[in-house]
């Protein structure tokens, strides 16, 4: 049996974020949601759960020898032969906002291929917006023009070649001071123009829309990046950790419009 074409893989990725969206939808802001605690403290409502299992039965049907890493049910391995194919799954990414009614959240699917992410979709329908990406396909997003129009297109990084010239979001203060990057973040926001924290999974969709030039953080899990990676690359950016290493796999992120890459990890690295 041959290989599903990354295209294909894309389009079934697309097809999940459909139907994923159409549950968070329903369960956001509802006044029934149920919200719980895990053991590390953070929030997890039964739209995570439901969404996960949504997603899980989908690729159960359509993808049944590949692999699955989600944040909710764990890792399922695959029974595939050949190279190793892993879905890796965030069901609500911001589910803090989700909690409190912010409508900066949404559901990140990727599949890695050898442990590199190649397709990400990251689907934010509460703020009517939707990007994507597949190796060698370029990065897209969609999004409402009006109530019954949806509008398709490519996205690029920014050309800012100066980080006097940059535009920084960060996340949260907490996350750097917690892994004792508080000053580094601090030396970098004097080299540059204009910082924000925009937060979770909109900090690097915006810089794979040019919209920003540079965004970071720490205290991840892979499910909280892969999905991002195929959509920043592909868009013409850069995407590692924030000591320089690839993949989604080590604990930090670091993503910019490539060119001021090195020159981040530089001003980083001083503290």
């Amino acid at each position: 049996m041959t290989e599903p074409s990354l295209r294909s893989d894309l389009q079934l990725a697309r097809e999940l974020a459909d139907m994923a969206d159409s549950i968070s939808s329903e369960r956001f802001r509802a006044n029934d949601l149920l919200v719980t605690m895990k053991p590390d403290m953070t929030h997890v409502t039964d739209a995570d759960k439901a969404v996960e299992a949504a997603i899980r039965g989908g690729l159960a049907d359509s993808r049944p020898t590949d692999g699955i890493l989600g944040e909710e049910f764990g890792v399922e391995a695959g029974t595939g032969s050949g190279v190793k194919r892993e879905w890796i799954i965030d069901p609500i990414d911001g589910t803090a906002n989700y909690v409190r009614g912010v409508p900066v959240w949404a559901t990140l699917i990727s599949l890695a291929i050898d442990d590199v992410p190649v397709v990400g979709v990251v689907s934010a329908p509460a703020l009517g917006q939707r990007w994507w990406a597949a190796r060698g396909h370029g990065a897209w997003t969609s999004e409402k023009v009006s109530v019954s129009e949806t509008r398709e297109r490519r996205i690029f990084v920014s050309g800012v070649t100066e980080l006097a010239d940059a535009s920084l979001t960060y996340n949260s203060l907490k996350g750097w001071d917690e892994h004792g990057r508080l000053s580094s973040l601090v030396t970098l926001s004097r080299e540059v123009w204009r910082t924000r924290a925009y937060g979770d999974m909109w900090s690097y969709m915006m810089v794979a829309e040019g919209l920003v030039d540079i965004a970071g953080e720490f205290d991840l899990q892979p499910y909280d990046m892969a999905a991002l990676i195929p959509i920043v690359e592909e868009a013409g950016g850069a995407f590692t950790s924030a000591t320089g290493s690839p993949g989604p796999w080590h604990g930090s992120a670091l993503a910019t419009n490539g060119v001021l890459h090195d020159a981040v990890l530089e001003v980083l690295a001083r503290d």
